[in-house]
């Protein structure tokens, strides 16, 4: 039995679809028509979607898709040469004088650049990094939050043909080296400090720490404030960004590059070892973005997006680019979405005419702590669509968001990809009625499919391995400097097809659901259930804020289940709620089910994109080594995950 649909489209959303008319320019039946030949003819496919939006290219190319070398080493646009910076930020394609971005600080101050401002900060700062020697091919850290000025330094230096390298504004200095060096960063772009709820946290001293970790790195561009002063300047090292920038020019000459040259190393932790150096390209990126925003997620021209977010996590690009590609307003917010009070992210939607909101589930999960009166206090009028990414959603807080935020009349968008995809493989799209937690389909041009071990296509309702049957253009160009992992990451699992490592299904009505990450899964009495099914179960009982679910060594039935649990407000965890908990997921999935162990903690460990780190938490449960820690938010989270396994017995963790 399929779930039912909670939303259909209106006639008007339909027509207005920029679907709509991209399947009416090419005479197609409808859309599973545009998908099936997306899928069957890719080159064709990407080709439309560079016409029609405007990707123009200095050099045309011969040919858009070349795969002789093989799947994994498919070359995009040959012969053809453009520049990504060059293209979103042009002048005429959009009107110069509207807001490209509008950013508001933690105690509600605003500052608003139209997009001739903002081509005029980029091309400055281009004239200032050439000055430092930045050309093609230079690797250049960015250790920023989410500023306007963190959005001109992601377009100059792809303007000048280097490589952006994204670092989350709350690594830790070893970590943010650890990328550096596998990148041969030149050269640190920082600031001085962000405001965190209500605290000023200083990021030069780290970027300091990272430079001398750092051998390669050439110098660093400081975005200064009125509290830096002059401790830890370093006059040989150091620029002041402010400075330079008030005496360069602002013309605008972005360079021609080969259309398939790397312009952004963006990092993805690995389950062990180091971090995975995803290479996408100048041509591969803005084309990717523009099917999934500009055609399945429908973003318009004078959309304004808020998607509270980091540069660390490839949300932050991806707005960078959509909103100056597409001629729309990009909304940045300093701090916390539910600091100085649980109200704030509903106050910037009214405040700031969002129609775009973006929001990770475990973000929602966080903010319906707080009850639906923040968000009936706004006016949410403004909102036209909505878009979710980063785990899979829990019906509970699904429905929350659904009928707090959305108001039942605005669709979610729910969208699954990764880092290394480039954005989405999976996608919702406003021509598609929403089942919760769901998906509408493959992204357009993927060729995504769900198969056995084998790698057969399973059938309806049955659960298996999320892969690629072709190459897509905004696919990672192979593993920086690592071509061999990059194959036994993604491509010799199942030869031929690239194993995602999402387990999914599809149902009878064709709408399809990701079940969680592959090696998450919990296998127990001969059936699969991904973390997300167990964890739905603890939070309907509403005495569970957060909850991670995972499988953990059992010497009779091979796998157990193991639960790290946040208490809702107001319980007190001990014996008592972990029966309760354990009964309800008895309930819900059956007797084999019943966890063997559940520990109570104040956080769970997660990254700075708000993904709960699962193989961190099973780890611990183990005893081994978690791996890399670098994204995450919270490390003291894992420690005391540490201490609370450490100090549980079985018997008395599971209450019964």
């Amino acid at each position: 039995m399929t779930e039912p649909y909670v939303w259909q489209p209106d006639a008007r959303i339909v027509t207005e679809a920029t679907l709509t008319a991209f399947i009416d320019r090419h005479e197609l039946a409808g859309y599973d028509a545009l998908l099936a030949r997306s899928t069957a003819e890719p080159a064709w496919f990407w080709n439309a979607v560079i016409d029609w939006f405007g990707i123009a290219f200095s050099t045309p190319f011969e040919r858009v898709m070349d795969a002789s070398e093989g799947p994994p080493w498919t070359r995009w646009c040959v012969g053809g040469e453009t520049n990504l910076a060059a293209v979103c930020l042009a002048p005429g394609r959009h009107d110069d004088a509207m807001e490209a971005v509008v950013w508001e600080s933690e105690d509600g101050a605003v500052r608003r650049w139209s997009r001739a401002e903002l081509r005029d900060a980029t091309a400055r700062l281009v004239h200032v990094l050439r000055a430092e020697g930045i050309g093609p091919g230079d690797a250049v850290g960015f250790y920023l939050p989410m500023l306007p000025e963190t959005v001109a330094a992601f377009f100059a230096v792809a303007a000048l043909g280097g490589i952006v390298v994204p670092l989350f504004s709350g690594f830790a200095a070893e970590a943010a080296a650890d990328r550096l060096n596998d990148a041969g960063a030149v050269a640190l772009m920082t600031a001085a400090a962000t405001s965190r709820r209500g605290r000023r946290v200083a990021m030069k001293p780290v970027a300091d720490a990272v430079a001398e970790r750092v051998p390669t790195l050439r110098f660093t561009l400081v975005l200064r404030d009125a509290d830096d002063g002059t401790d830890g300047w370093d006059a040989k090292r150091d620029r002041d960004w402010r400075a330079l920038c008030a005496e360069a020019p602002a013309d605008w000459e972005p360079r021609a590059m080969p259309a398939d040259a790397p312009f952004m190393l963006i990092y993805t932790s690995g389950t062990t070892g180091r971090a995975k150096g995803t290479v996408h390209t100048h041509c591969g990126f803005v084309t990717k973005l523009a099917a999934d925003f500009g055609l399945s997620l429908d973003f318009h021209a004078g959309d304004r997006m808020l998607w509270m977010s980091d540069m660390g996590w490839v949300v932050g690009p991806m707005q960078a680019v959509v909103t100056a590609l597409l001629g729309g307003t990009l909304v940045l917010a300093e701090g916390a979405p539910d600091w100085p009070d649980p109200g704030r992210l509903w106050r910037l939607v009214e405040r700031h005419r969002v129609s775009y909101l973006g929001v990770a589930p475990t973000v929602a999960r966080a903010l319906m702590r707080h009850g639906p009166e923040p968000v009936a206090a706004a006016d949410l009028s403004c909102l036209r669509l909505t878009v979710s990414s980063g785990e899979p959603w829990n019906p509970d807080s699904w429905h929350w968001f659904f009928d707090h935020v959305c108001r039942r009349r605005v669709p979610i968008l729910n969208v699954s990809g990764g880092t290394e995809i480039g954005w989405g493989i999976l996608t919702g799209t406003p021509l598609h009625p929403l089942k919760p937690c769901s998906f509408a389909g493959p992204c357009l041009g993927m060729g995504a499919d769900i198969v056995d071990a084998d790698g057969r296509p399973v059938a309806v309702g049955e659960v298996g391995e999320l892969v690629l049957r072709q190459p897509s253009i905004g696919l990672t160009r192979g593993l920086w400097r690592d071509p061999g992992r990059y194959l036994d990451s993604y491509w010799n699992t199942l030869p031929g097809l690239w194993v995602h490592g999402d387990w999914a299904s599809r149902d009878a009505d064709g709408a399809w659901t990701i079940h969680g990450r592959s090696d998450d899964t919990v296998k127990l009495a001969g059936k699969r259930t991904g973390p997300a099914e167990i964890e739905s179960l603890l939070l309907a009982t509403g005495r569970a804020a957060e909850a991670a679910a995972v499988g953990i060594a059992d010497p009779v039935k091979g796998q157990a289940v193991a639960l790290a649990v946040v208490p809702a407000v107001g319980e007190v965890p001990g014996d008592g709620l972990a029966a309760a908990l354990a009964d309800a997921v008895v309930s819900g999935l059956g007797a084999p089910f019943r966890p063997a162990r559940v520990v109570f903690v104040a956080e769970l460990p997660k990254t700075r994109s708000q993904k709960v780190m699962r193989r961190v938490v099973r780890a611990v449960f183990a005893g081994r080594d978690p791996g890399d820690l670098g994204s995450l938010l919270n490390p003291e989270a894992v420690a005391a995950l540490a201490a609370a396994v450490a100090g549980t017995a079985p018997k008395g963790t599971a209450g019964v």
